[in-house]
């Protein structure tokens, strides 16, 4: 079962929600990067549940602890980068109604499809979003490699229960759209609680997440990325374009069910003379003047702003009564699932959407960089 991204830059991601400890091994960083532990530290804390009321109960420090791949000074030396995080406060007793009776939604049932009764079901095993906290280890060092470059990687909650953000302003490839993308930016750099350019929004996002909590039910939402700094010519075309390899390494992250890129399916209701995104001349470069593309034509970056969305369905572990089927009786039966979860996905995702977008990025630039 690999459970690897990338092809110069490669993520092996392993574990499971209740194994002794999940973590990753990183090939191909490139050697004399200074890691800031612990702005990486901050980074993977983001994600780091039972720290808000709309968040699992089950509370975790999430403390990444890099076991190779770092000289003495802390620089990355050459050699594969190895870190773990440990499970501390697993309960798998929670889950025994669950070793023959699959969730609705779940990966219970094609886990058990596959592997037959092998599967580790605790926690959802290895389809567990506990496994994003390492792709966060290995993104977060990313971003620190692409930040040293100019290039910066964010995200926020674009949409949550229907309640929607201030989208980045990312379509419009002005110097005044850029100016206040660039603020938008740096606005979600501050620490916020809700990780929204709005923070009105973002309250009531807040208010109707625990309404749904409190009816005991879950809701999805949309996270939106974008990537400033990359130059024109990234990239490569047809099967290992930017598109491709984004939408590859997104899709890995539990509860993704959709992914666009700049105007995305909007662009299917649109004439090609309002799609297109006209070129003129600025400083002695042809910039594209729109960005209805979202920085990406061909599979190859275009040097305007990469922006990419990504849909999460609701958290599958509700806990009303729902339909299921005993699997070692093949009788229909009622689930009713225990133990401590999510309500929604999207507001912990956000920055695991900036560490895979930064590791496919990256991998990018060291596999087809602008020539």
């Amino acid at each position: 079962m690999p459970s690897t991204l990338g092809t110069t830059l490669r993520v092996t991601v392993f574990g499971q929600s209740h194994s002794p400890a999940v973590g990753c091994v990183v090939e191909g960083l490139p050697s004399g990067l200074k890691v800031d532990v612990e702005a990486l530290a901050e980074f993977v804390a983001r994600r780091a549940p039972g720290r808000d009321p709309w968040s699992t109960p089950r509370k975790e420090p999430d403390a990444p602890r890099i076991v190779s791949g770092l000289n003495p000074n802390g620089e990355t030396c050459g050699a594969p980068l190895a870190a773990i995080i440990e499970n501390t406060n697993t309960r798998s007793v929670d889950y025994n109604n669950l070793l023959t009776v699959p969730r609705p939604g779940h990966a219970d049932f094609t886990a058990w499809a596959k592997w037959h009764g092998s599967q580790d079901v605790p926690g959802g095993g290895h389809f567990s979003g506990r496994l994003t906290g390492p792709l966060c280890v290995a993104g977060g060092i990313a971003m620190q490699w692409l930040a040293a470059r100019g290039v910066t990687v964010r995200a926020h909650a674009a949409e949550l229960a229907g309640i929607e953000d201030v989208p980045f302003s990312a379509l419009d490839n002005s110097p005044e759209s850029a100016a206040e993308l660039a603020r938008q930016v740096e606005a979600l750099g501050d620490g916020r609680r809700v990780p929204v350019i709005d923070e009105e929004a973002g309250e009531r996002m807040v208010e109707a997440v625990m309404a749904a909590r409190s009816e005991k039910d879950t809701v999805g939402g949309v996270v939106e990325c974008v990537t400033l700094g990359l130059p024109a010519g990234v990239g490569s075309p047809m099967f290992d374009g930017m598109e491709n390899v984004l939408a590859r390494d997104l899709f890995g992250i539990p509860s993704v069910k959709g992914v666009e890129f700049g105007r995305g399916f909007a662009a299917a209701r649109l004439r090609g003379t309002q799609n297109n995104d006209p070129y003129e001349v600025r400083d002695g470069v042809c910039v594209p003047v729109t960005n209805n593309a979202g920085g990406i034509l061909g599979g190859i970056t275009t040097g305007a702003p990469l922006l990419v969305r990504c849909a999460f369905k609701p958290i599958s572990s509700v806990m009303v009564e729902q339909d299921s089927v005993d699997l070692t009786t093949m009788e229909p039966t009622r689930l009713k699932v225990h133990g401590r979860h999510d309500t929604t996905a999207v507001l912990r995702a956000v920055p695991v959407v900036e560490a895979v977008c930064a590791l496919a990025v990256a991998d990018a630039i060291l596999t087809w960089p602008a020539e």
